[in-house]
């Protein structure tokens, strides 16, 4: 039997996680990640809650960034699914706002505390109409 998809309330923890990447403030927003986290950003692969942070320093840090969470949903088996907004502007350029949709796939570890062992990420485009 196939599991579906599930609309449900935004966790807590997806909250804080979105914010730490916002503030670039990592402590309790990256409390679920380990030094067994891996994470795909594209074709970027990090492994490790500090290769982690490392990586969104380098691609947020120039940026004045906001994560919005659109829709959450639990897929099994420790699965879940994001879809959200990005609005974001160099911080040399703040008139120059653009937004790009993401999507976060989140693989949970059993038991707890909450624990992510894999994330996902696909994020853009920034403009549509580079890529039509």
């Amino acid at each position: 039997m196939a599991d579906t998809a599930q609309a449900t309330d935004v966790p807590g923890w997806v909250l804080k996680f979105m914010e730490a990447i916002d503030t670039l403030e990592f402590g309790e927003g990256f409390a679920p990640l380990t030094e067994d986290t891996d994470m795909y950003f594209g074709t970027e692969h990090s492994h490790g809650v500090e290769a982690i942070q490392a990586f969104f320093v380098k691609i947020d840090e120039p940026l004045n960034i906001t994560h919005e969470v659109l829709e959450f949903w639990t897929a099994g088996d420790g699965v879940r699914l994001l879809r959200g907004e990005a609005t974001m502007a160099k911080k040399a350029e703040p008139n120059r706002v653009v937004r790009a949709p993401f999507m976060h796939i989140f693989y949970l570890d059993d038991g707890e505390p909450l624990r992510i062992r894999t994330i996902r990420i696909t994020a853009g485009p920034l403009e549509t109409d580079a890529v039509m």
